[in-house]
């Protein structure tokens, strides 16, 4: 029988119980980054993935290249469905696949791959709460080495959904920013990732870093009560847009929301990497 998930995230009990049932898929979609602002540098964690352990049968799935668009102008440019299937098969997923994502971070990569998922219609997908980091902290089993993709016969090929309304672009953003099309806007990243070439603020932004989403102990996301007393100033908007530096950790506020209960969250792919390319006047600061 497969997995069946009931939230967006699943403890690391859960996932320790559910550890090689039928159709269970663990994905490591580490990314580790290096600089700020327009320094940052993004690389492949499979690396670390094999030589520092990873949870036993988890496969990893590379944000960087796998599950994003390749040479496109902005870095985690989100996938074509076509991309996106060629990826997911390659991991051995398939659409009665159950899976779960975690990385080795605070969240921001596997709620990043969850969200893509998500945005093709493809719903038996949670994020390990609190990550690589709680597990291993845990004291829970570890392996050191690369994982053997399983084959899909043709016939169990994954296929993408049609494409839901997860994503924000420029133009819903500058609607949102000048009245034409309200929404909240919410800031991920701790503006000390951001750098100091630019303001770090879409006008109207509502500052809500993964500092304050993540508890600092755990590496989890903080209890509802917790996230909710975070979200307060937002949560009442009929439509909220979360963004960072390129979309990554705008994805753990997002999953946050969802947590909540809100139905209308988008993220703006790209974000401020894009943003940042045609500022317009006047800018927040």
């Amino acid at each position: 029988m497969p997995s069946v998930l009931t939230s967006p995230l699943v403890s690391t009990q859960w996932l320790a119980d559910h550890l090689g049932a039928d159709e269970l898929v663990v994905l490591d979609a580490s990314v580790h980054t290096a600089g700020v602002g327009h320094t940052m540098t993004w690389t492949t964690a499979q690396d670390s993935y094999e030589q520092h352990g990873h949870v036993p049968g988890a496969r990893y799935a590379d944000l960087v290249t796998d599950f994003s668009t390749p040479d496109a102008d902005l870095p985690f440019t989100r996938p074509s469905a076509e991309h996106f299937e060629r990826a997911a098969r390659a991991l051995g997923i398939t659409n009665t696949s159950t899976v779960v994502v975690y990385d080795d971070s605070v969240g921001e990569w596997s709620a990043r791959l969850w969200w893509i998922f998500r945005s093709f219609g493809f719903d038996d997908v949670a994020v390990l709460d609190g990550g690589f980091v709680k597990w291993r902290d845990e004291g829970r089993p570890v392996r050191i080495g690369s994982l053997k993709n399983r084959p899909v016969d043709a016939a169990d090929a994954f296929f993408a959904g049609e494409e839901r309304p997860l994503w924000a672009d420029r133009s819903r953003v500058e609607r949102a920013v000048d009245g034409s099309q309200p929404a909240a806007l919410v800031l991920a990243a701790d503006e000390t990732v951001l750098g100091t070439d630019h303001p770090a603020l879409v006008p109207g932004t509502t500052p809500i870093t993964l500092r304050h989403v993540i508890d600092q102990d755990s590496n989890a996301l903080r209890r509802r009560a917790a996230l909710a007393d975070v979200f307060a100033p937002v949560l009442a908007a009929d439509e909220i847009v979360t963004y960072c530096g390129v979309g990554s950790a705008a994805c753990v506020d997002a999953l946050a929301l969802t947590v909540l209960g809100h139905d209308h969250v988008q993220v703006y792919d790209g974000s401020l990497a894009d943003w940042w390319r045609r500022e317009p006047e006047p800018i927040a600061s």
